[in-house]
């Protein structure tokens, strides 16, 4: 019997996990190791955010899921690697910290046949002074990253809606807190949503509404843009986001890296090296993304950490990380099966493995700061990505050291997107959107990058009837429900 650890619990994890289950059965072992108890929809942790759904409706207790499954669940987070296993053994190992109340701080190590690093990210908010400590928030802002982040963020917006019925005017700040954030996507929900709600409330006029990001036009979303067809015409999604922004009356500011945030004031500086400062009420800025701090070591017990993850944090893989200018950068740069090329029994999907680079133009301001988004590996493509990856790991265990990797590269996918503007089911608003491919390959589609025959989008209630049933769709997928396997990701 071989045994495959997967670290983390999310779309990636959760799909290689389970998938890999099912096609393994009772000959080997699946272990997930992952420090949260409950399983979470995040793309609908904006709608908790503003009180239109609740914890318990986007999440749910892993443990049963998994027993079902038929899965090894250990609620801890990984700590490090030994690949190479250590002195007494040959055997790879993980080291984990129980995170659950019945062993919380015991540690572990674990060994394995193969692993899968889907870990996600840490939320870096200490990278900007006064918006966290670390990987928590801290009190000036609030977050959507997690359902309890949600909740809270709720709670302080109904605090900020109560004085605006009161007849106090207040100001809404939402976007990044870092000039290298990625996931402008749900900051993008969250702030249309809430301007949503202050419609509904009847107090819009006391609320002014302002978008702050990284991106260097309205649009970028970490992607470098795209363009789509709109009505059977090919726009921009800078002219398709902009037009938004005006619809809704929410005024923006881009090019921005926030340094600094204080109680009601945030400090930054554009792409043009000037500075600036907004007030606020209320703010929620998304933090900057990290890996989580995994350690690796040889088997004498040095440390190789830098062999095994980038200077960021997340896993190496069978990308092309040659230092080159970005005239130069090219679609086969992304990797295909998400392997690490130095120990080849383990792979990384999700967020979890190193890119070799952004999507978006790099930028920098004038005083040498990097501002530009960093690229996005949530969602539909994690789900990919986890697929793929426990195939290949299946196949490795049942066929031997030389079965066929299978790929997912980001150059050669596609995705949808389905970003909300309002939850309501006669008067929501949502942007279906599909992208392909993710990574644009200019060799292939000069110009725009992009096969505008299959990157298109439209915004309106239907968009919204569709965000509302994926959010069950997916709830009941992950639960693994009857016919689980035939929903794709």
């Amino acid at each position: 019997m071989a045994r495959l650890v997967v670290l983390g619990g999310g779309v990636a994890g959760h799909t290689a996990a389970t998938f890999a289950a099912k096609w393994l059965g009772k000959e080997h072992e699946v272990v997930v190791v992952t420090p949260n108890s409950k399983w979470n929809w995040i793309p609908s942790n904006i709608w908790v955010g503003v009180g239109e759904m609740t914890k318990d409706d986007v999440t749910f207790d892993l443990a049963p899921v998994y027993a079902k499954a038929g899965i090894t669940y250990k609620q801890a987070k990984a700590v490090s690697i030994n690949p190479e296993g250590d002195a007494n053994s040959d055997k790879p190992f993980v080291t984990i910290e129980y995170t659950g109340q019945d062993k919380a701080g015991e540690n572990e190590d674990v060994t394995f046949d193969y692993l899968v690093n889907a870990t996600g990210p840490k939320l870096n908010f200490g990278a900007t002074p006064g918006l966290g400590e670390g990987s928590e928030i801290g009190e000036n802002t609030v977050s959507v990253c997690t359902a309890d982040h949600a909740v809270h963020a709720s709670e302080e917006l109904n605090k900020i809606f109560e004085k605006a019925k009161a007849g106090e005017k207040q100001k809404i700040l939402v976007g990044t807190g870092h000039g290298m954030c990625t996931c402008q996507g749900a900051a993008f929900e969250y702030i249309f949503n809430i301007e949503h709600e202050a419609r509904k409330a009847g107090i819009r006029d006391n609320v002014e509404i302002k978008w702050i990001s990284n991106e260097s036009f309205l649009g970028d979303f970490g992607m470098g843009g795209l363009h789509m067809k709109v009505g059977g015409y090919v726009v921009s999604s800078r002219i398709f986001t902009e037009s938004l922004f005006a619809e809704r009356g929410v005024d923006y500011v881009i090019g921005a890296h926030v340094n600094n945030v204080e109680k009601g004031k945030v400090g930054y500086e554009l792409l043009d090296g000037s500075t600036g400062e907004e007030n606020f009420d209320f703010a929620m800025l998304i933090p900057p993304f990290a890996g989580v701090g995994l350690k690796a070591y040889n088997k004498a017990g040095e440390e190789i950490t830098d062999t095994v993850f980038a200077p960021n944090g997340f896993m190496k893989v069978d990308a092309d990380y040659t230092p080159k200018p970005y005239e130069e950068w090219k679609a086969s740069d992304w990797p295909r099966t998400y392997q690490n090329p130095t120990y080849k029994n383990m792979f990384a999907a999700g967020i979890a493995f190193a890119p070799p680079h952004i999507i978006s133009k790099p930028m920098k301001s004038p005083n040498g700061t990097v501002i530009n988004p960093t690229p996005p590996r949530t969602g539909m493509p994690s789900g990919i990505m986890g697929k793929a990856v426990a195939h290949s790991v299946v196949d490795l265990m049942t066929r031997g050291e030389n079965a066929h990797l299978h790929e997912a590269s980001m150059a050669e996918m596609g995705a949808a997107c389905v970003a909300s503007a309002g939850k309501g089911w006669l008067n929501g608003q949502a942007a279906a959107m599909t992208v392909y491919p993710v990574v644009p390959d200019f060799d292939k589609y000069p110009g725009t990058g992009r096969d505008t025959d299959y990157t298109f989008g439209e915004i309106g209630l239907a968009g919204h009837w569709i965000k509302h049933i994926l959010h069950y769709l997916f709830i009941y997928k992950a639960k693994l429900k009857p016919g689980w396997t035939l929903i794709p990701e």
